[in-house]
Order: structure tokens, then C-alpha cells, then sequence
């Protein structure tokens, strides 16, 4: 006989929609045996009431021809020879009626209990189990989604307790439940083997019994077929003893292995972190916004397949692609009601799905499989080997030296090319800092324990382009909220607008800000944290830099409208200082006709003195001809000046 299919056992934990689905086959292929079955045992039980129609037939045929003669008919009553006939007749049909009584209970016993006791037994205890099955399902389920809910304060230390032993209880309730149903199952493809066997080769040997007492060649016939019938049937019950062992010593060891992954938040020092992984698995809490500020979460089965990040609920055939994890960034994210949670966003930023872990052993490992995947680590032959030697590489690359100066000597400029700066309450040299800066720790220059910020907070309101526009053309602003001095003679007349695309990697608090070193190991620290935490997201922003501003904003569309501001009020200042310059001209063109009225009528009344008596005539004429040379000139200039004022 072929192969049997089995459930496997081992994959009873992880509840995956795949074992559902392949449950779903099994529970589908025991609907499909009861009802066949369910038709089968009315048909043998007609078998089984017509034989005993018959036999009862049989023995009411025999009893009618032994009473044959003692009916009185009116005609041919006497009839010896029929009687004697008929008594014969009677004998056979009476050992003939003993033979149906035999077969009857040999159907009963060989053909109807095996059936019977399958449908009643077996295929009972299946409908009776995945009952139980679904209620522990049910309660698992309830437990997680309880746990989950869990807030991130400590004050509910007691309830925190309650509801971790409550998934305890509730997820081995669950896999023990499920592992004695697969096991059920799996035995159920034997079982109805042999209930479909056993019955048949009771009938057949009833029926030939029954035959032997007439017919001997017909034994000879079935015998034959019926012993390698037989012989079978005890070969698969064989099998069944021996494989419902195994399937006994399997579910003791699974219990055993599988105590401590009952916990939802294991002991990562009894657990390790996987941080090689390049496939994951596993049910993940996802957030959806169900508002504005109102957001909703749902528990799904998610599993990496290639580059993808799939998802798929219970009950459907296949899972749907979330988003493509090629070249994306993923980081651990802090929820307000949600603990365990971490972002991933695509490669293009336009895409963002925040997940919730069951644990943070669950949390690091997605984190780390996900950055695994976004390397395109998955391609090669080897990628769990891969992933080791590139995570080993990063924890060596960020590995501080035992030495400040010497980490940071390669970088530093020597004490000659140092220029050196203007403050007056710190030394300027180069060679003066290294002596200084040897002795100091990294405690001294960045304060321990300080949070990284990864990320920049807008430090210029975005959401109204006006203040930034008035604030520009009052002031210059500094990206991070620092007053600029007041703007000179010099930046109003120059052309800066230029844009910048810039992208933010973090920020720390720092004790000193004296020394260049401070820079060197702040930065260090930063990209260290980033590679340890994988962290590879930055926070694009665009940096705005003019004559009057410097701003750094987030969004492109508004740092052009500012910019767009700016480039107009520099247009109105220019024309404002245009208009200015026109009026100051007319106004000395208006002062010079003035001038030149003054000197007319000067001249005039000079002309009037050289005219009294007493004054000689040549001297008149040659002042009135001084005058008309002197109007002509004065005429040519003021027509020369208005020309030059219409053009």
C-alpha cells in the first residue's frame, strides 16, 4: 500500500497558516470519510437486516413445509408423496435456515462492529477534539491579544504576572491540544483503512462459511484473495501500533523541548539572539490608522520570502505582499500604547509599516533579518554564513581603540597647518591641545549615558511660511534656533539663494566644545550606535541658504516657497532702491533748474546796473553779449539735462 500523509508534529508551536491550511485538508478529508462512510454503514446494515429477513424468511418457509401435512385441503389432502416431499424439502430449508441464522451473526460480529465502532469511536473523538481544539485556539488567542495590550509601566507588575501565566497556560493548552488532534488525525488514515477492510473481508469470509456448507469449490476460489485480504489487514494494524509509538515519544520530547517557548518574553540569556538570519517567520501585531490621531492593531502571520515582506491571516490560502525590504531601513520605534515595535520604511521613503514583536529577542531578530535582507545578503550561496562575517565586521569596525589620541592622529591637522582661532579664553595651537587632549577621557568630553537622538526636530515651524518669510527679512535665522547678528550693507547687496538637499545622522550631548577632537569622537559614537542599533535611516531635509536666512526645512514644496519669498522681496528691495535712486536724481535735476534761475536772474539785474547813465556803451554791450552767451550755455546745459532726465 502507498505512503500514509501525516500532519507533522513538529510545527504544532509556531500555528503557521501553511499547518492550518494542511489541517484544513485533513479536516476536509474527514468530512469526506464520514459522509462516505456514514453512506456505506446503511448499505451494510440493509445487508445485515436482509440476512436476517432471510434467515427469519428461511425459518418461517421451513416451518410452513413441515406443516404441510397437517393442512387439510378439500382436494389431494392425502397426498403422501408430496408431503414426504415437502418434510424433505423442509430438512434442507431448516439446515439452510440455521446456516442464514450463523451468517447473520457473523455479520454482526465481523462486518457491523468494526464499522459501527469507527463511526461511533473514531470518527467521534475527531469531531470532539477540534472542538477542544478551537476553544484552546480561541483562548490562546485571547491571552496574546491581552499580553499584548500590556502597558509599559511597572506599577502593574501583578497584572503583567497574571497575564504572562495566562499565555503560559493558555499557549500550552493550545499545542497539547493540537498535537494529540494532528496525532488523532494521523491515525485516523490508518483506521479507516482498516474499517473499510475489516468489514469487507468479514462479509466475504461469512459468505463463504456460509458457501462451504455447498459449495467447496467456491472456498477454493476466494481463499486465496481472501488470506492476502486478511494478511494486509494485519500488516496495517502492525504499522499503526508501531507508528502510534513514535507518535507517543514524539509528543513527550516536543513538550519537553518546547517548555520554554511557552513564555512570551523568554529570558534572552537562556534564548540568544539570532542577528544571521536572512528568513523569518512568525506572528507580528500591525498598526492601522483608523483616524487621525486613532490607530487600530491586528494580529497577523508575517514571513520574509526573498525580498519581500509578506503577511497572511488564518484561513487564506496564500500570503500578500506588504512592501518590498530591498535596500529599505528599519529601526526600533517607541509606541505610546504598544511595547516591542519597530519601523520599517521603503527604500523611496514614500512607505512606512510599524510592527509590534511578541518579545524583544522577536524585536532584534526581525530588525536584524530585515537589514540582513536589505543587503541582499539572501542572494548569496552562503547567507547565514555571509550575515555572520558582515555583522562581525560591523561590531569590529565600531570597536573604540584602547587610545583617544591614537584613534583620532590620523585625522588631526598638524600644529603648523592648524590656523589658529580668535578666542581668547582657550590655547590655539595644535601642539598646544595634544598634550592636554591626551589626558582626557571620553567621559570628559561627552557626558555618559547620553541619549542619541536620531532624529532632527523641525527647529523652524513649518506650517507657517509667513513667520519664516517676516523673521528672514528682520533677522537671519540659524537652523537650530540660535540669533544671527543683524544683517550688514554688505549681505543686502549680494546674490546667495541656494539650496541644499542635507540629511540629519544624530545629535548628543557633549561637556566640552573647545576642541575639534570633541567633533571627531561625537561623531564616532553616533555612527557606532547607528551601526550597532542598525540603523540606516536618515532624515532627509533641505537646507535653504540666502542672503537673509538659513533654514532647514523638511519638506521640498514649502523650502521652495520660502525660497520663492525670499527671491521676491530681494525683487522689491531692488525695485524699492530704483525708485530711489529716480526721485534723488529728479531732485537734483529740480535743485540744478533752480540754480540756473538764480544765476538768470543775477545776471539780470546786472545787466540792469551797466544800463544807468553814466556807463559806457561798449561796456554794455559786451556785458549784454556775455549775457546772451552766458543764457545760450545756460539753455544748452538745462536742454542737455532734461534730454538726459526724459531718457
Amino acid at each position: 500500500m502507498p505512503g500514509i500523509d501525516k500532519l507533522p508534529l513538529e510545527e504544532t508551536l509556531e500555528d503557521s497558516p501553511q499547518t492550518r491550511s494542511l489541517l484544513g485538508v485533513f479536516e476536509e478529508d474527514t468530512a469526506a470519510t464520514s459522509s462516505y462512510f456514514s453512506q456505506l454503514f446503511k448499505a451494510m446494515q440493509r445487508i445485515y437486516d436482509a440476512q436476517n429477513e432471510l434467515s427469519a424468511a428461511t425459518h418461517l418457509t421451513s416451518k410452513l413445509l413441515k406443516d404441510y401435512e397437517k393442512q387439510r385441503f378439500p382436494l389431494g389432502g392425502d397426498d403422501e408423496v408430496m408431503s414426504s416431499t415437502l418434510q424433505q424439502f423442509a430438512k434442507v430449508i431448516d439446515e439452510l435456515s440455521s446456516c442464514h441464522a450463523v451468517l447473520s451473526t457473523q455479520l454482526a460480529d465481523a462486518m457491523m462492529f468494526p464499522i459501527s465502532q469507527f463511526q461511533e469511536r473514531d470518527l467521534r473523538e475527531i469531531v470532539i477534539l477540534k472542538e477542544v481544539f478551537q476553544i484552546a485556539s480561541d483562548d490562546h488567542d485571547t491571552a496574546v491579544n491581552r499580553y499584548s495590550r500590556l502597558s509599559k509601566r511597572k506599577e502593574n507588575e501583578k497584572v503583567k504576572n497574571e497575564v504572562m501565566e495566562d499565555v503560559y497556560t493558555s499557549r500550552k493548552k493550545q499545542h497539547e491540544t493540537i498535537m494529540h488532534y494532528f496525532a488523532s488525525l494521523n491515525m485516523l488514515q490508518y483506521k479507516k483503512k482498516i474499517a473499510l477492510l475489516e468489514p469487507l473481508l468479514g462479509y466475504m469470509q461469512a459468505q463463504i462459511s456460509f458457501f462451504k456448507l455447498g459449495s467447496e469449490n467456491l472456498t477454493q476460489q476466494w481463499e486465496e484473495f481472501l488470506t492476502n485480504i486478511g494478511t494486509s489487514v494485519q500488516n496495517v494494524r502492525r504499522e499503526m501500533d508501531s507508528d502510534a509509538e513514535a507518535t507517543e515519544q514524539t509528543i513527550q520530547d516536543l513538550k519537553t523541548a518546547s517548555d520554554p517557548l511557552y513564555m512570551p518574553d523568554p529570558d534572552p540569556n537562556k534564548i540568544p539572539v539570532n542577528r544571521n538570519l536572512t528568513r523569518k517567520a512568525g506572528y507580528l501585531n500591525t498598526r492601522y490608522k483608523t483616524g487621525l490621531v486613532s490607530s487600530t492593531w491586528e494580529r497577523q502571520y508575517f514571513f520574509t520570502q526573498g525580498g519581500n515582506l509578506m503577511s497572511q491571516l488564518r484561513g487564506d490560502v496564500a500570503g500578500g505582499l506588504v512592501m518590498d525590504i530591498d535596500n529599505c531601513s528599519v529601526m526600533a520605534v517607541d509606541c505610546d500604547d504598544r511595547r516591542f515595535c519597530f519601523q520599517i520604511t521603503a527604500f523611496d521613503g514614500k512607505k512606512a509599516v510599524i510592527l509590534q514583536a511578541e518579545s524583544r529577542k522577536d524585536c532584534e531578530e526581525w530588525i536584524a533579518t530585515i537589514n540582513n535582507i536589505s543587503k541582499r545578503i539572501y542572494l548569496s550561496e552562503n547567507p547565514e554564513e555571509i550575515a555572520a562575517r558582515v555583522n562581525q565586521s560591523a561590531l569590529e569596525a565600531v570597536t573604540p581603540s584602547p587610545s583617544f589620541q591614537q584613534r583620532h592622529e590620523s585625522f588631526r591637522p598638524s600644529a603648523q597647518g592648524r590656523p589658529k582661532t580668535g578666542r581668547s579664553g582657550s590655547q590655539c595651537s595644535a601642539g598646544s591641545e595634544s598634550p592636554a587632549l591626551s589626558s582626557l577621557s571620553l567621559d570628559s568630553l561627552v557626558a555618559p549615558d547620553t541619549p542619541i537622538q536620531f532624529d532632527i526636530i523641525s527647529p523652524v515651524s513649518e506650517e507657517h511660511p509667513s513667520q519664516a518669510k517676516s523673521g528672514a527679512q528682520g533677522r537671519r535665522t540659524n537652523p537650530f534656533g540660535e540669533s544671527g547678528g543683524s544683517k550688514s550693507e554688505e549681505s543686502e547687496d549680494s546674490i546667495l539663494h541656494q539650496l541644499f538637499i542635507v540629511r540629519f545622522l544624530g545629535s548628543m550631548e557633549v561637556k566640552a566644545t573647545e576642541s575639534a577632537d570633541v567633533i571627531y569622537e561625537t561623531m564616532r559614537q553616533i555612527l557606532a550606535a547607528r551601526a550597532i542599533h542598525n540603523i540606516f535611516r536618515m532624515t532627509e531635509s533641505h537646507l535653504l541658504v540666502t542672503c537673509e536666512c538659513l533654514n532647514i526645512h523638511k519638506h521640498f514644496r514649502l523650502a521652495k516657497q520660502i525660497a520663492l519669498h525670499s527671491e521676491m522681496d530681494r525683487n522689491a528691495t531692488q525695485k524699492q532702491r530704483e525708485l530711489d535712486k529716480a526721485k534723488e536724481k529728479q531732485q537734483e535735476e529740480l535743485h540744478k533748474q533752480k540754480q540756473i534761475e538764480k544765476d538768470l536772474e543775477e545776471q539780470s539785474r546786472l545787466i540792469a546796473a551797466s544800463t544807468r547813465p553814466g556807463q559806457p556803451a561798449a561796456d554794455g554791450q559786451i556785458l549784454v553779449l556775455s549775457n546772451s552767451q552766458s543764457e545760450d550755455s545756460d539753455a544748452g546745459e538745462e536742454g542737455q539735462k532734461k534730454g538726459e532726465s526724459e531718457a
